[in-house]
């Protein structure tokens, strides 16, 4: 049977002959296949290339077998399992299938039996799959460098689309996490008009904007005389979003009192208005996005951490500006065309001279600076190109070297060193966040800093 879609398969195993051969097969059957050794780096893997078709050996160093698939199947609800045992066992394919697993196959493998076992586990990767693209073409066709304006061609942008869409199908509370100006509002935006909640209201609220008092009321209402100039009742930002989705942007910023009634409707889903008795229900997904580290915050005793955790189902993480450069033109060229539009210039470009300025400047303020500088440069320009004088930009920080002033006369070792502490520096000091804007494992990371001699006390925040 001739499949439509070559689908990628991870092949997680310690036998280094056991793993190549399995690879070899796979390879013949016309499949995309990646391998591991052990399960930390398994769960680096599937978190970045997202297989199709996963085969695990169920005694694994580190983490066993099960708990792997526990995991990967939280990371991959799409994907189908298949576990690999030593005997037919009954007792380790009933506890391998209640740990994740779809199917089980036992040792020594035959070529026929994985043929015909990866075969039959591809229907469920690509019925899941095809729905995806059904969803994707059915929102105007978007290309791949943008997704309901959203700019990004880089590979961190990509994988954010994928799973912002996979979020957006779910029911579960979703956690966004990135600087000022990177657009989380817009992303939010998204995942509602991607769900099936999107023909109901989207509501936003920012945290950060109100008072104490008025935003406990601003959420879940209040009542007649429920404080000094309460006239009437008042419907709360939750039953507004009813049916459909409730933003709550700068959440680091809410109140403990009111993250207690937060974390009520979280786990229950429901509450009483400011000055009411009556429970009220509504059917109400939470999304919310936060600039700052929650987990500091649960440190310094500022943020509920049963909050922090229950917030933390599904989180998506937006990088900076910096951490994705490649995106720097593809952002401002799509900015002038959206402003030269609007203000009816004929700008259609820009000099090189301002093109590198845009790409050695660091912006520090993300996205949201960039297009506020190519607008008022749109505005201000009475040329046909945008030049370094219409840029409304300071000189580059002098501690953020863009890597076209070192090249050349350097070696690629140097080229590779930079790129990596760079990285590290954008994602305060990840190995895991910089091994995924690279596009290679967390052990490569690692072992780089090793052979530098770089310890991590030597980076800026290690959040492992």
């Amino acid at each position: 049977m001739t499949r439509e879609h070559t689908a990628r398969v991870l092949v997680v195993e310690s036998d280094a002959e056991v793993q190549a051969d399995l690879r070899l097969q796979l390879a013949a059957m016309g499949h995309v296949v990646d391998t591991a050794a052990d399960s930390t780096e398994a769960l680096d893997m599937v978190e970045r290339s997202m297989p199709d078709v996963v085969l695990v050996e169920l005694d694994l160093e580190g983490i066993d077998g099960y708990e792997f698939l526990r995991q990967a199947r939280a990371l991959l609800p799409s994907a189908c399992l298949i576990a690999i045992g030593e005997s037919g066992s009954t007792d380790t394919a009933v506890k391998a299938m209640r740990h994740g697993a779809d199917r089980c196959l036992t040792r020594p493998i035959r070529p026929d039996a994985l043929a015909l076992v990866v075969e039959r586990s591809l229907d469920k990767p690509i019925l899941a799959r095809d729905a995806m693209d059904a969803r994707a073409e059915a929102a105007d066709n978007l290309p791949t460098t943008r997704l309901d304006h959203i700019v990004g061609a880089h590979p961190t942008m990509q994988r954010l689309f994928n799973r912002m869409l996979q979020a957006a199908q779910s029911r579960s509370t979703v956690l966004i996490q990135g600087e000022t100006g990177t657009g989380k509002e817009l992303i939010a935006k998204a995942i509602h008009e991607h769900s099936l909640r999107s023909d109901g209201p989207l509501v936003r609220l920012n945290c950060a904007a109100l008072a104490e008092s008025v935003l406990e009321s601003e959420l879940f209402g209040h009542e007649k005389g429920a404080f000094t100039g309460a006239m009437t009742r008042r419907s709360g930002r939750f039953e507004q979003a009813e049916g459909g989705t409730l933003f709550l942007d700068e959440l680091s910023e809410m109140p403990l009192s009111v993250q207690v009634k937060l974390l009520r409707f979280l786990q229950e889903r429901e509450f009483e208005r400011v000055g009411g008795n009556e429970t009220l229900r509504v059917n109400v997904r939470v999304v919310a996005a936060t600039n700052r580290d929650l987990r500091t915050l649960v440190d310094d005793g500022t943020f509920r951490e049963d909050l922090y955790f229950r917030l933390k189902v599904v989180v998506l993480d937006v990088p900076p500006i910096r951490a994705r450069p490649s995106d720097i033109p593809l952002l401002a060229d799509h900015f002038l065309r959206l402003y030269a539009e609007e203000n009816g210039k004929r700008v259609h470009g820009f000099t090189p001279r301002a093109r590198q300025a845009l790409l050695e400047y660091p912006w520090p303020g993300n996205v949201r600076e960039l297009q506020h500088a190519i607008e008022q440069a749109v505005v201000l320009c009475d040329k046909d190109l945008i030049s370094t004088e219409d840029l409304a930009i300071g000189p580059p920080d002098r501690e953020v070297e863009p890597l076209s002033l070192l090249v050349p006369g350097v070696t690629l070792a140097e080229v590779e060193r930079y790129t990596i502490m760079r990285t590290l520096e954008a994602v305060n000091g990840s190995p895991t966040k910089a091994a995924k804007i690279l596009g290679v494992s967390k052990r490569t990371i690692q072992y780089r800093l090793h052979e530098w001699g770089i310890s991590k006390r030597g980076l800026p925040k290690d959040d492992e």
